[in-house]
């Protein structure tokens, strides 16, 4: 696939955003500053957590682009890797995760639907569950971006590797050295 619109970059080098990012600098570096604040930035969920999110909102939104990159990212940073994100992706009811991280996730899939649509209930469940106030931000927050990355990625046509190891390198690299290059 060749994008909508000529990003003047070899596409299958800079797949997905990566290339909308080069294409526009002036927004793409805010948007990585943006990904490098909410994924991997100070907070009580790990990177791997927080990376599943970003997957599984991804996954909701059919973007296989995103799904397949940060699903990646997140296997990369988790114990059991593919196997957990795999079992996520499919039903995270029945995932073996923790039952907080399980609630913020039904607090990621609400907002990707709608915003209003996560509820005094679901932040209630999450914080019986043990989610904190920044962790129940940071998951509405992370579903918003992730819903809008999406979009942009699949509003321009942009290409998706169909192989899962064509995103192996990207991940070690952001999970070695974060989002935004310095």
């Amino acid at each position: 696939m060749v994008a909508y619109i000529d990003l003047g970059v070899d596409e299958s080098t800079n797949p997905g955003i990566r290339g909308l990012l080069r294409y526009r600098p002036e927004t793409g570096r805010p948007l990585m500053q943006l990904a490098e604040a909410l994924l991997r930035g100070p907070n009580s969920l790990t990177p791997g957590e927080r990376e599943l999110i970003a997957a599984y909102v991804s996954a909701l939104n059919d973007c296989d682009y995103c799904r397949d990159a940060h699903s990646a990212t997140a296997a990369a940073q988790l114990p059991d890797g593919h196997s957990l994100v795999d079992q996520v992706l499919a039903d995270p009811s029945t995932a073996p995760i923790a039952d907080k991280l399980r609630a913020l996730l039904r607090i990621a899939a609400a907002t990707r639907r709608d915003g209003r649509e996560v509820t005094a209930a679901l932040v209630k469940d999450a914080r019986a569950a043990g989610a904190t106030d920044v962790e129940i931000h940071d998951t509405v927050l992370i579903a918003a971006a992730f819903s809008m990355f999406n979009r942009y990625v699949d509003g321009l046509g942009t290409a998706a590797p169909d192989d899962p190891a064509a995103y192996l390198p990207s991940a070690a690299r952001i999970t070695r050295n974060g989002y935004v290059e310095r």
